[in-house]
């Protein structure tokens, strides 16, 4: 039930950049954002990480667009004001709001803190929320949410390169600690080095894990051994290297979203390792049987996480002093950015400058 705001509540005056058709041609955009309900909170968006995802949803790619689109789900900022019943926030705290916004608060997954997994949830862009208006994203000044999805950021932690944290983070952070792949002196494959694959191997040296990197390309072996700190590299396409690191994994993030090979992939798993896919390719990947029997191996997958493992895993960040990597850009770039994320030229996220960028059109 949606609790009746006094009259003299009204919503707010907002401004973006949203995408008007499948074009996915990003320019600026006047909306509203609902008043700040008894749970809302309401905060002045500061930084907003550009997702993958973001280029599929402007484009319609998966089809479940709804236009104008405000993009936007790594969203961090301070809080301008609080609803008169909210207990976990007050003006001036560093927040972030993620992927959700919404989710039924019953069902056996919100139960247990998985309200990333529960058939109601509500996307924090491009979605429908309760009251029938359709959620705008965070590449716009100001964002309103129940405080259940809002996340506190820790003084430590910069804003910039903590709100790719918001998915990229979470999202390879979930399963490492889910399938058990965060013990102290284990060895974990990371396929990819992108947005999610450079997280992945930063979350698992922070958690004392033996991380190698597993790509296609030589040339990113300088990159992931000295900057990143990965233990080791595998160039995929070399036989030879391929076969000298058979059975030594426990575990394998993949975090690659085009079509590959898993074969090659659960061949350098132990027995009992665990191959998981938190990519996610547009054709079905091709899974055979045996090599999964002969070890008794297994392929999982993971979304990004609940609430409460969000907080816990930006806690981990501040602690271990883990950010993203990022290009900090002006909104005004962020079309030549949607288009250098598809030619995968980014080390490793743009991050749009929101506060100083965003300039109301009102």
């Amino acid at each position: 039930m949606v609790a009746k705001l006094p009259e003299e509540e009204h919503p707010k005056q907002a401004f973006g950049w949203a995408a008007r058709d499948e074009s996915g041609v990003l320019s600026p955009f006047n909306f509203s954002r609902r008043a700040t309900g008894e749970k809302d909170v309401c905060f002045k968006v500061l930084y907003c990480g550009m997702c993958h995802s973001d280029l599929h949803m402007v484009k319609n790619e998966w089809g479940t667009s709804t236009y104008p689109l405000v993009p936007g789900h790594e969203i961090v900022g301070v809080v301008t004001e609080v609803g008169s019943k909210v207990e976990k926030f007050k003006v001036g705290d560093k927040v972030g709001v993620g992927c959700i916004v919404g989710s039924c608060h019953s069902c056996h997954n919100c139960t247990n803190n998985l309200e990333n997994y529960c058939a109601e949830m509500i996307l924090t862009y491009g979605a429908k929320y309760y009251d029938g208006t359709i959620t705008y994203g965070g590449y716009s000044d100001i964002m309103v949410a129940d405080e259940h999805f809002i996340v506190r950021i820790p003084d430590t932690l910069p804003l910039d390169s903590t709100g790719p944290l918001l998915c990229a983070g979470i999202t390879v952070y979930s399963p490492l600690k889910y399938y058990g792949l965060n013990k102290p002196g284990m060895h974990v494959g990371v396929v990819g080095l992108g947005g999610l694959g450079h997280m992945a191997v930063k979350f698992a040296k922070g958690m004392g894990v033996k991380v190698t990197v597993i790509s296609t390309s030589p040339s990113k072996k300088q990159e992931a051994v000295e900057h990143l700190g990965a233990d080791s590299f595998l160039v995929s396409r070399d036989q030879d290297q391929m076969k000298a690191t058979m059975g030594t994994m426990d575990g394998i993030i993949d975090t690659v979203s085009a079509t590959h090979p898993l074969v090659p992939l659960i061949g350098l798993l132990k027995t009992n390792g665990k191959l998981i896919l938190v990519g996610a390719p547009e054709k079905p990947l091709e899974l055979a049987a045996f090599p999964l029997l002969m070890g008794r191996k297994m392929v999982g997958g993971s979304g990004f996480g609940g609430m409460e493992e969000t907080q816990e895993m930006i806690n981990f960040a501040a602690k271990h002093n883990i950010t993203a990597d990022i290009e900090v850009i002006p909104i005004e770039y962020a079309n030549t950015a949607m288009e250098r994320i598809l030619k995968a030229d980014v080390r490793y996220r743009f991050v749009i400058d929101i506060g100083n960028t965003i300039k109301s059109t009102h």
